[in-house]
């Protein structure tokens, strides 16, 4: 599979869905402002605050207010004039080379839906890697392969594609009918990838480990600000409706153990009081027991959208640019940063604590990522919780890793220049 600085990347149009989020979604719209793709368009469809942020940015604005994402991203997909479509949530920071990656395997005809690897809210853990989507509506984990990828249906079970972090080729969504909105909340995405394999047998999914986003799981009336579920009516409906639609056996019993699992292994963490649990699981079942009573409508039908004229959003490419050095030089490294962003740069810093603590990863509103954690604490997956560093060591390696997830030009088995300056590091 050719790679995104190897082909003529499709015209792409993104899709945002946001309501009552505004602060992550103008991170999510900064990091999408930062794009090496040369030719996409941003399609916002949001609540009447939503659609006030980033005034600035050359965008197709829609307006919706009502908690069903299925209805919203259709009215996003009724609008894009891409040949790809790809889907974000609002509370995801896309890496700069997510969607040019992403596009990327739409040059192959065969290619009707992609998808990356999604990373956690410290951006660094992983949330999602590749799995499949099974007829009952629960994942199914396959080896985390970093190379990318084209599979198939097998055994009657798609490829999931992660809401926030997915495209399809814009005919293929459409024949479909795209989103349903019987899936208001939860596998409203997974159901297209189960209608994509039927209507498309042969149609191949590509798996692009390096176009990656962090997601940070906001809170909602579902979640508290730990992700720890609140309310769990609208996925258990969704599991319901998702099983009697696909063929899948009566969700209850696995997904209820498996939610059972979740809450406690949070319990032992310290993030939800055993008192909760129940209540949770109370939730739960009552979303599914809903599901398996309402009616089960058909599937939208073939659309025949005429979206408005293709809103390009040009940006010259960037070049990735790292900065690192103990913390308390935080103040003179941020004014880098900032007369780095003004020249066109997408700059990183590295700020380092003596200590063992695991590092962390953000976009700030003033377009760079700032990484924090210690000297000798881990930061990708698989690290040693404790590690003997030196700090220009420690800088060099992590310059390197952040500019592979930051610099088209680079791949993860490809080793990168060390673009960190000596002179802040003191």
């Amino acid at each position: 599979m050719s790679g995104p600085a190897a082909c003529t990347l499709p015209t792409t149009s993104v899709v945002v869905v946001s309501r009552g989020r505004p602060a992550h979604l103008r991170l999510c719209l900064t990091a999408l402002d930062q794009q090496y793709h040369t030719d996409f368009e941003i399609i916002l469809v949001a609540d009447p605050e939503g659609l006030r942020q980033c005034p600035d940015l050359p965008l197709k604005r829609l307006g919706f207010d009502v908690p069903n994402i299925s209805a919203a991203r259709n009215l996003g997909l009724a609008q894009a004039a891409g040949a790809v479509i790809a889907f974000i949530d609002d509370d995801s920071v896309a890496e700069p080379t997510w969607l040019a990656r992403l596009a990327a395997p739409f040059a192959d005809s065969a290619v009707i839906a992609a998808t990356g690897w999604t990373r956690d809210r410290d951006g660094f853990r992983w949330q999602s890697q590749t799995q499949r989507i099974t007829r009952d509506g629960l994942p199914r984990s396959l080896p985390a392969d970093p190379r990318p990828s084209l599979l198939g249906p097998e055994a009657g079970e798609p490829v999931g594609t992660l809401g926030t972090n997915c495209a399809f080729r814009a005919t293929a969504l459409r024949q479909i009918g795209g989103f349903d909105p019987i899936f208001a909340y939860h596998l409203d995405e997974s159901d297209v990838n189960m209608r994509l394999a039927a209507a498309f047998p042969r149609g191949l999914t590509a798996v692009v480990p390096d176009a990656q986003v962090i997601h940070s799981r906001a809170s909602s009336p579902r979640r508290d600000a730990a992700a720890i579920p609140l309310d769990l009516q609208m996925q258990g409906r969704s599991a319901a409706l998702f099983a009697r639609r696909h063929g899948g056996a009566p969700p209850a019993e696995a997904v209820v153990s498996r939610v059972r699992r979740q809450l406690i292994r949070a319990m032992l963490d310290g993030q939800i009081a055993p008192s909760r649990i129940a209540p949770v699981l109370a939730t739960l079942k009552a979303g599914l027991a809903a599901g398996q009573a309402q009616v089960l409508t058909p599937p939208p039908p073939a659309r025949a959208d005429q979206p408005a004229a293709f809103c390009r959003t040009l940006r010259a490419p960037r070049d990735s640019t790292v900065l690192g050095g103990w913390h308390w030089r935080a103040a003179a490294l941020r004014a880098d940063a900032a007369r780095l962003k003004a020249e066109g740069h997408i700059p990183t810093i590295l700020l380092l604590t003596p200590s063992f603590l695991p590092h962390r990863v953000r976009l700030t509103e003033q377009g760079w990522f700032e990484q924090t954690g210690g000297l000798w604490g881990p930061s990708e997956p698989g690290d040693s919780p404790v590690a003997s560093w030196r700090l220009l060591e420690r800088i060099t390696r992590e310059t390197n890793l952040a500019n592979r997830r930051r610099n088209l030009t680079l791949s993860a088995d490809v080793p990168a220049p060390s673009l960190f300056r000596y002179g802040t590091c003191r």
